[in-house]
């Protein structure tokens, strides 16, 4: 007899998870998707054409809210680079003659982790930007600016000094909710550096009083490594609270970092409930499997 492999076991679950949310009695409400490696490859965007973006149509045209929780975070309140990353799916909810304005509205994004909301806007089909003080929740608005500032200064610090001792080709970034080390043009740092630097900034963080005051998230990017103000946790979350208090049993945290150091998609798992991918493929195989859950049941309580 042959073991089953872990990927054989994460793949199982991940359907045990569809299964109950799709054909329970307590069907899913929100669906979150990870941006990278979840939906389109690393660094890339979601252009027409992606595989992905008819089983998206198919969650919306089911009434089900929809939710791009993202670690990019991008400030500008036209939304002009969500827009450019994540065009092919707007592209698609303009044009779906199948959905309603009401349905086109249930498409959001959740950038910079918890950091800025957007909601589609049926009617208008526009990327709508939504104030703070209508979802931000209680626990992060008593946050000072002053502690957000220190980590990100000493997590900048960190990076800096990480980059020099390791002989990094890199520069940092700094956002308003975040700070990163970025591969410079034709450069790239290996899964080895990039995972030693978000283990040194994590653990040089973890003992920050002011860190211990706010929530963090320090993870490897893939070709990069970011720290960001908040978590996905806090993302999923948000949006259950802006959408009228949607329960984590009727959640659906779709990603594919789980596993390695600082994780970022490991949060969600305090929100709602999760699936685990390893790539964009397994993100429409799952999608798939889960709509068929809903549409079987469906036939069986009419």
């Amino acid at each position: 007899m042959v073991s089953p492999s872990f990927n054989d076991i994460r793949l199982i679950l991940n359907t045990a998870q569809v299964m109950v949310l799709g054909g329970g009695h307590d069907q899913v409400e929100l669906v979150t998707f990870d941006g990278d490696v979840t939906l389109y490859d690393d660094g890339e965007s979601l252009v027409m054409g992606n595989p992905v973006i008819p089983q998206v149509l198919c969650l919306l045209k089911r009434d089900i809210y929809v939710g791009i929780v993202t670690a990019a975070g991008y400030a500008d309140k036209t939304g002009k680079k969500y827009i450019e990353r994540l065009g092919g799916l707007f592209d698609a909810v303009r044009d779906s003659p199948d959905l309603t304005n009401q349905q086109k509205s249930n498409l959001l994004v959740m950038g910079g982790e918890a950091n800025y909301l957007f909601r589609f806007n049926g009617v208008e089909d526009t990327l709508d930007y939504i104030e703070e003080d209508e979802w931000i929740l209680p626990e992060v608005r008593e946050w000072s600016e002053a502690d957000k500032t220190k980590v990100l200064d000493l997590a900048e610090m960190v990076l800096s000094t990480l980059k020099n001792k390791m002989n990094l080709s890199a520069q940092i970034i700094r956002k308003p909710h975040g700070v990163g080390l970025v591969p410079l043009e034709g450069k790239k740092m290996c899964r080895e550096e990039l995972e030693e630097v978000v283990l040194n900034v994590q653990n040089r963080l973890m003992i920050s009083e002011a860190a211990s005051r706010i929530h963090f998230c320090a993870f490897n990017g893939g070709s990069d490594v970011w720290v960001d103000i908040g978590d996905k946790r806090l993302g999923v979350l948000s949006l259950q609270r802006f959408l009228g208090g949607i329960k984590g049993e009727k959640t659906l945290h779709v990603g594919d970092q789980f596993a390695s150091i600082g994780a970022n998609d490991f949060k969600a798992r305090l929100a709602g409930c999760t699936v685990w991918v390893a790539n964009p493929a397994e993100t429409v195989e799952i999608v798939e499997e889960l709509i068929h859950y809903l549409d079987e049941s469906a036939i069986y309580n009419d």
